[in-house]
């Protein structure tokens, strides 16, 4: 699992230069929470629209293409008089089919890949405002309906279980909680459908510019990982992105021949030696700034192949490789991004509810503990009503959102 920016050998990169400052902006200023909103309500619109474009004979290049255009028409409605306001894609649209696990976002130079009728397909993107970032992820099989194709088979086993794992993590996931409670009942929500969660896939905390790992969540770590983990407890007004990656197999995931094309800056320095690096580097300094990237949007994609390969040798960028399980096996992703606020977790990315009848798995959840957590309300608790004359904070929120928009 080398390269990958889920792993640990990456989080401990990514640790030593993501500490951040007392003050930083955090979701208890009402304007970063609108920014946070924003994004998410800009991310679950792009998902939604390459969910419907995901059809038998769609090309995967063309959905990571029409993704990241989208995401960044999007950013580019709000904020307009901000000139210097950051804002575009947080993490490039990646299409990953069956036993593929993630990152994969061709390149117009790949071969061609097209998703097929009963392809497993996981879609995941980014979205961010000011650096303050939405993600999001959501499964699918390629032609199911309630009537005609249902889909009953181990691809609804494990759609099914990383499915109930994201309800079980967004009810955890609150002020008090704590991530190792967590990487223990997603393991069991897993094991309940004859799966397992892919080992060492991180969940984290989330700041401004930055996919932090001051606190993680790690899904079915081996012994090591286990030691090597920090126990953490959640706390209010903060950001995490959680992200629920579970396979019929045993969960170990592998690099394979596929080519690498999305990668993140890092804060490393080097004197590149070749003028095609020196290009490359600048173009993504300049363009992509910390956020991950995808060869795909840079200027000249052709150059930008030859250019990463020293900033990748002298690690002045870190890959997201693609990664695999087993050939035969599938695998399911649900991502979403919550906001730890004083009326409960607020959920602002989602691909939408599961439908039951058009997924239906021969397993059930069997821990009762966790039957009762599932039937507890995620929704957050309203606010009573001010006296008039004072607006509530959402209120608030919508205010700035409107002007924004101007």
């Amino acid at each position: 699992m080398r390269g990958t920016a889920r792993t640990r050998a990456s989080a401990a990169r990514m640790a030593e230069r993501g500490e951040s400052s007392d003050d930083e902006p955090t979701i208890a200023e009402d304007v970063v929470v609108t920014k946070y909103k924003m994004a998410g309500d800009m991310a679950n619109r792009v998902l939604k629209s390459v969910l419907e474009a995901a059809v038998e004979g769609a090309s995967v290049l063309n959905l990571c293409e029409m993704g990241d255009s989208l995401i960044l028409e999007e950013t580019g409605k709000v904020y307009k008089k901000e000139k210097d306001m950051k804002k575009g894609i947080a993490f490039p649209t990646c299409v990953s089919i069956n036993n593929c696990v993630c990152h994969f976002s061709p390149l117009k130079s790949d071969p061609p890949v097209c998703l097929a009728a009963g392809d497993l397909f996981k879609i995941e993107l980014g979205v961010h405002v000011d650096g303050f970032i939405a993600v999001v992820g959501h499964t699918a099989v390629v032609g199911a309906t309630k009537q005609e194709s249902p889909v009953t088979d181990r691809k609804a086993d494990v759609i099914k279980a990383a499915y109930l794992a994201s309800e079980i993590a967004h009810r955890m996931v609150v002020p008090g909680g704590e991530n190792m409670a967590v990487t223990d009942a997603i393991q069991k929500v897993c094991r309940s459908f004859d799966c397992n969660a892919c080992e060492g896939i991180l969940s984290y905390q989330l700041k401004r510019n930055n996919y932090t790992t001051d606190k993680t969540i790690i899904l079915n770590p081996n012994e090591q990982q286990r030691r090597e983990q920090k126990s953490c407890e959640f706390n209010l007004f903060e950001a995490y992105a959680i992200d629920l990656i579970v396979s019929t197999g045993e969960g170990r995931t592998k690099t394979h021949d596929t080519r690498t094309t999305v990668f993140r800056k890092t804060d490393d320095t080097y004197q590149l030696k070749m003028k095609a690096s020196r290009a490359f580097y600048s173009e993504v300094s300049s363009k992509f700034t910390v956020m991950p990237f995808s060869l795909r949007s840079c200027e000249e994609e052709s150059k930008a192949r030859m250019g990463v390969v020293e900033c990748l040798n002298h690690k002045l960028v870190e890959p997201f490789n693609v990664l695999y399980e087993k050939e035969g096996e599938f695998v399911a992703q649900f991502k979403f991004t919550v906001l730890l606020m004083p009326n409960g977790p607020l959920r602002i990315t989602t691909g939408g509810p599961l439908d039951p009848e058009v997924y239906q798995s021969s397993h059930s959840l069997a821990d009762q503990e966790l039957i009762g957590l599932l039937a507890t309300s995620a929704s957050r608790k309203q606010k009573k009503k001010k006296k008039k004359g004072k607006t509530t904070d959402s209120q608030e929120i919508e205010s700035t959102a409107e002007t924004a928009a101007d």
